[in-house]
């Protein structure tokens, strides 16, 4: 369970880090790539904040994920900079790939398609694991 300054945290993190990597992303060229801060979760202690990205277009992801971890320290180093006045210390940033959208999209294309388990029942043997 999140304390309230863990969450308060998180949400100036989020706020800021769109910023910075929108602005990063516009100004280093990359068109047609959205990037957006689906969670922050900051750790009890305040020293560690685990990034959750969404990145469309998929295909761009693992690239763009990589640039990004090796750009930590200047994004850190861009967001004690916009949130000096809020926090002492900045923590660690940790960026994992959010691919929640990906995992609801493939519910829905199975659930639409031929091999839905709702419609054929046969097709549950062979989905289930041994």
């Amino acid at each position: 369970m999140e304390s309230n300054r863990q969450k308060k945290i998180a949400g100036i993190l989020q706020e800021d880090l769109v910023d910075v990597l929108q602005r990063a992303a516009s100004e280093g060229g990359l068109k047609g790539i959205l990037i957006s801060v689906t969670k922050v979760n900051v750790t009890v202690d305040l020293s560690i904040a685990k990034v959750y990205l969404s990145i469309f277009p998929n295909k761009e992801a693992k690239p763009l994920l990589e640039g990004i971890r090796s750009n930590k320290p200047l994004i850190r180093h861009e967001l004690a900079q916009r949130t000096r006045h809020q926090l002492r210390r900045m923590p660690q940033l940790e960026f994992f790939i959010d691919d929640s959208l990906e995992y609801i999209d493939g519910i829905e294309r199975s659930l639409k398609g031929e091999d839905n388990p709702l419609e054929n029942p046969d097709l549950l043997g062979k989905r289930k694991k041994s």
